[in-house]
């Protein structure tokens, strides 16, 4: 069974910065790509950062240049450092791998429970 983690999320003032992690367990493949997504109240669930196989990575425009995805060379640990947060910022972030559990196996997506993250203006 794969298990995804996200210690830690909480309030941080406007301007600030915080960091995600997210701890992967259990018996996993291959994973294409971690993902981090956000989703504020009465909103959809947004992708905000992806960072690929290949390490290639990518952003929401509406964090680009103050977010950054990093992963673990062990591939059990994805990042996700924030900084100059907005109150736009503030949602439940859920940590996201896209995997397969074995070579013969489809890749499917495996989420977290989510952390609350809140930015105080």
């Amino acid at each position: 069974q794969v298990q995804l983690v996200e210690p830690g999320g909480g309030l941080v003032e406007a301007g600030g910065s915080l960091t995600l992690s997210c701890v992967v367990s259990g018996s996993i493949y291959s994973i294409k790509s971690m993902n981090w997504y956000r989703q504020a109240p009465r909103k959809q669930r947004e992708l905000v950062a992806t960072i690929r196989s290949s390490n290639s990575q990518s952003y929401a425009d509406s964090v680009e240049g103050r977010f950054t995805i990093v992963r673990d060379n062990g591939n059990d640990r994805v990042y996700l450092l924030m900084n100059s947060l907005k109150p736009d910022d503030t949602a439940v972030y859920y940590c996201n791998i896209f995997g397969q559990r074995g070579l013969w196996s489809s890749a499917m997506n495996y989420w977290g429970k989510g952390t609350l993250v809140t930015v105080s203006s």
